[in-house]
């Protein structure tokens, strides 16, 4: 492969490290450092962020080949790899941990807020169960594509700070270039950290992680009566919205075990993800999700059952009177589907155009979806297309010929207009709300596999460069893009995802 790494340099950059988690109990990870690899090269360098996160960015595009790849440790880091536990796919793992990540450190980027840089695919730790600690190419430009479209699109995720080839290869199905993904998180604690303690019945270890996640993520709850009851809420509401989001804009996690849900609220974990294109709500692209578990419409469900699972650990917390602390358990949990419904209606509202509520909204939406479902129609572009259309009949055709029997949406058409003319916002100022909700552009799966494709065989990393420079705006027209706003023709849709383990 015929990678061009760039200039070398002497010295590593200096990060404003500030390691909180360094600072907890010995038993909530393993110091461990990176192992070094052969020929690193820096292929991509989020510049943007690092100026966010208050890092030296010359000093970065200097060494990141080096610090990025786990060669060089940077002053004031302290490598650890977390340990956690988890339900994988409903099977309780009762130790799992960074098999494969080390967390360098702690910054306080320029807007104070406390970010984890952490190094994924860089080695082996005490947590790798017989893994090589290793990442492939393939998934890290996946996640990193990935996690800055969430971003961009206004889902809370983790992000991409860097990407870097090892120069040597890794072994999966087939010989492949290895690569380490740099990562940018909240944190990167889990439902799965909590399991891990409370699985020993270690509660005073759990007290001290609820402390602590207090303490980092939500400082309300301290002053609350029941604050770990207050943040269990609070965790739970911030999952409702965002599993809400990711139902907007056709997102499938695909593996949404207890040891992938940020208790942060940020979409974590890239794998074997992907975004609908024909709207099918039994959809699932992960390959190892045989059963469906983690479908398009699963994922709600999902997240209220890893809840529980996080107020299993907890409720010794919240009361010390036993049913009195189930009972406010299962209140929490129960409020979480209202609190996800109204965001996903909410939600869906902006996407078709009220601005406000009434009682019929929910069947208006549904009967869209439905005729998507049956038309096998487009998710992305059904909403796009319904904002031109929501500003001028004339765009109506467009809209229709997406659906299998274009006929078949004219009816829900005059009913949706009946609706609009209840609503005040003129057709100009709809069609602008619209946009900022129905994206234009998503990383669609088959454009997602030909960079990947791309970087893998020839070391080309133009369709790479080109798809995060598209899905960085994805609410614009980019009419010279219009292209990457397609569905994948015949013989080029991605039917399945991969883990990159």
């Amino acid at each position: 492969m015929n990678y061009v790494p760039p200039q070398s340099a002497s010295e590593t950059a200096p990060f404003p490290f500030d390691n909180s988690y360094a600072r907890l109990p010995a038993n909530f990870y393993a110091r461990v450092e990176p192992t070094s690899v052969a020929e690193p090269w820096l292929i991509k360098f989020n510049r943007k962020l690092a100026e966010e996160l208050g890092l030296d960015t010359e000093a970065l595009e200097r060494d990141g080949a080096a610090i990025f790849s786990g060669n060089k440790v940077p002053p004031g880091a302290e490598p650890l790899a977390m340990a956690y536990a988890g339900h994988q796919f409903g099977t309780f793992v009762p130790q799992l941990g960074d098999g494969r990540a080390i967390l360098l450190g702690e910054v306080i980027d320029r807007n104070g807020n406390r970010r984890d840089i952490q190094l994924k695919g860089s080695g082996q730790t005490p947590y790798s169960r017989r893994g090589d600690g290793r990442a492939a190419l393939g998934p890290v430009l996946r996640e990193y594509i990935v996690s800055e479209a969430m971003h961009a699109l206004g889902v809370p995720t983790t992000r991409a700070l860097a990407a870097t080839v090892t120069g040597q290869p890794v072994y999966r199905e087939q010989i492949l270039p290895g690569a380490v993904f740099t990562r940018v998180a909240a944190s990167h604690i889990r439902v799965g950290t909590f399991q891990f303690f409370a699985a020993r019945g270690d509660m005073e270890s759990v007290k001290a992680l609820a402390d602590y996640v207090i303490e980092r993520h939500y400082p309300e709850s301290k002053d609350s009566g029941q604050p770990y009851f207050s943040l269990f809420k609070a965790v739970a509401a911030r999952q409702a919205g965002l599993i809400a989001r990711w139902l907007h804009i056709g997102f499938i996690h695909g593996v949404m075990n207890t040891d992938n849900m940020a208790v942060s609220g940020e979409t974590i974990d890239f794998g074997p993800c992907a975004f609908m294109d024909a709207y099918d709500p039994k959809k699932v692209f992960s390959s190892i999700d045989q059963f469906g578990r983690y479908a398009y419409a699963n994922q709600p469900a999902i997240g209220q059952w890893n809840l529980a699972r996080l107020a299993e650990t907890l409720v010794p917390l919240f009361d010390p009177v036993a049913d009195t602390a189930v009972n406010l358990a299962n209140d929490a949990l129960t409020e979480y589907g209202s609190i996800f419904q109204k965001h996903w209606l909410d939600g869906m509202r902006r996407k078709i155009g009220l601005s406000t509520e009434e009682d019929g909204d929910l069947d208006l939406v549904q009967s869209l979806l439905t005729l998507m479902h049956e038309g096998n129609a487009d998710f992305t572009l059904v909403f796009r297309r319904l904002t031109a259309s929501a500003e001028d009949k004339g765009a109506d055709p467009a809209l229709a010929e997406l659906f299998e029997k274009p006929d078949a949406v004219s009816r829900w058409l005059r009913d949706w207009r009946g609706r609009l003319t209840r609503e005040a916002l003129d057709a100009g100022a709809r069609a602008v709300s619209m946009r900022k909700a129905n994206p234009a552009f998503i990383p669609r799966n088959h454009r997602v596999e030909q960079a990947i494709e791309a970087a893998t065989r020839d070391a080309d990393f133009s369709l790479f460069e080109a798809l995060l420079e598209v899905t960085s705006r994805p609410y614009e027209d980019q009419p010279e893009h219009a292209a990457y706003a397609a569905p994948p023709e015949p013989g080029q849709e991605v039917l399945q995802t991969f883990c990159g383990t």
